[in-house]
C-alpha cells in the first residue's frame, strides 16, 4: 500500500485496527455511526451510499480492502483497481469522517483460520457460481462490524445475493447494525455502476446495456400482470439472445428474504429479485456481468 497521509484533507485515514477503534470509541455513545464497506475504485453507486449513510448519521466510516477471500482462483484480485488517492479525495469532497485502510495483514495476519459461513448460498445463483466467495464476503463483513461498530451499514442493491447473505448474517448472529441496501445507480444506458466497469472498452459499455435491457423487459411483463416463473425468465433469455457475444451463467427469480429459486408463480405480494449473470466472450479475455431487478415491493430489497 501506498503511503498515505493520516488526514487526507477533512477525511481521517486509519490503516490498522487499533487506530479506527479507537476512533470509534472515541465517538460519544449517543451519535450514530454509519459504515460503508468497499473495496474501493468509488463511482457514484458507491457515493449515492456515502451520502444516505451522511443524511442518516453523526459519523460515516467508509472502508476500502481488497478482500483476498472473496476472490475464487483465476479472478481478478491482483489486477482489480486500487485508485487509493483518487478515492480518498472523493471521499474527502463528500465529507466522509474516517477512512479505513487495512493491509491483508492487518485483517488476516499470519495464522488467521475463523471464518464465517452462511448455509447453503453456495448453492444459489452467484454462489453457484462462485463456490467460497461469500464465505469470504461474510467474514470480512463480520470483521468489519466489529471493528467499526456501525449503528447502520450501507450496501448496493447491484449485488443483490450479497446484501441478502449480509441481512441473513446480522440477524442471524444478534449484529447490531441496521442494513440499508440502496437502489443501483446506472450509467445513461442502464449499465449497473460496477469498480470492474473500467475493464470494458467503450464498443463493450454498449453491448453490455442489453443486459439491464433485458431486465426490464421482464420487469414490464411482470408489471402487467405476469407472475410465471418460467415466462419471466424466458422474457429475459429472448433479449440475451440478441447478443451473441454472450453467455448466460445463469437467470434467476428467487426469494429476496432468502436468496432461494421461486418455482412455479409468484405469489401476488411476494417480493423477488431477478437476476442474471454473462460472461462477454472475446478472444483474449473474458468479462463479466452481474445485474437485477427487484419484482414487488416497489422494486426494492
Amino acid at each position: 500500500m501506498p503511503s498515505l497521509r493520516r488526514y487526507h484533507s477533512t477525511t481521517k485515514v486509519f490503516k490498522t485496527i487499533p487506530e479506527m477503534m479507537a476512533f470509534r470509541r472515541s465517538l460519544p455513545s449517543q451519535k450514530s455511526v454509519g459504515c460503508v464497506p468497499t473495496m474501493g475504485a468509488l463511482h457514484e453507486g458507491h457515493l449515492d451510499l456515502i451520502r444516505r449513510s451522511k443524511e442518516e448519521n453523526d459519523t460515516t466510516v467508509v472502508s476500502i480492502f481488497v478482500n483476498p477471500t472473496q476472490f475464487l482462483p483465476g479472478e481478478d484480485l491482483s489486477r482489480y483497481p486500487r485508485p487509493l488517492e483518487a478515492d480518498l479525495k472523493k471521499l474527502s469532497q463528500v465529507g466522509v469522517e474516517a477512512a479505513f485502510l487495512p493491509s491483508n495483514d492487518e485483517m488476516y495476519g499470519q495464522h488467521h483460520k475463523t471464518y464465517v459461513t452462511v448455509e447453503g448460498v453456495d448453492e444459489l445463483s452467484e454462489g453457484k457460481i462462485r463456490p467460497g466467495h461469500f464465505r469470504g464476503v461474510a467474514t470480512i463483513v463480520t470483521k468489519l462490524f466489529n471493528i467499526v461498530q456501525p449503528t447502520r451499514a450501507y450496501v448496493g442493491q447491484k449485488d443483490a445475493l450479497q446484501a441478502i447473505v449480509i441481512q441473513r448474517l446480522v440477524r442471524d448472529l444478534n449484529m447490531s447494525p441496521q442494513v440499508v441496501v440502496c437502489p443501483t445507480r446506472r450509467e445513461d444506458n442502464g449499465l449497473a455502476m460496477s469498480s470492474r466497469n473500467v475493464y470494458l472498452s467503450p464498443a463493450e459499455r454498449d453491448r453490455a446495456a442489453i443486459v439491464y435491457k433485458a431486465l426490464h423487459t421482464a420487469q414490464v411483463v411482470y408489471d402487467a400482470g405476469a407472475r410465471d416463473v418460467a415466462q419471466l425468465l424466458l422474457a429475459v433469455n429472448d433479449v440475451l439472445k440478441e447478443e451473441a457475444q454472450f453467455t448466460v451463467q445463469y437467470i434467476s427469480i428467487a426469494s429476496a428474504e432468502t436468496g432461494e429459486e421461486v418455482e412455479g408463480a409468484l405469489e401476488a405480494e411476494e417480493k423477488a429479485v431477478l437476476s442474471v449473470a454473462v460472461r462477454m466472450s472475446d478472444p483474449e479475455r473474458s468479462l463479466r456481468l452481474i445485474d437485477n431487478v427487484v419484482l414487488g415491493g416497489r422494486g426494492q430489497l
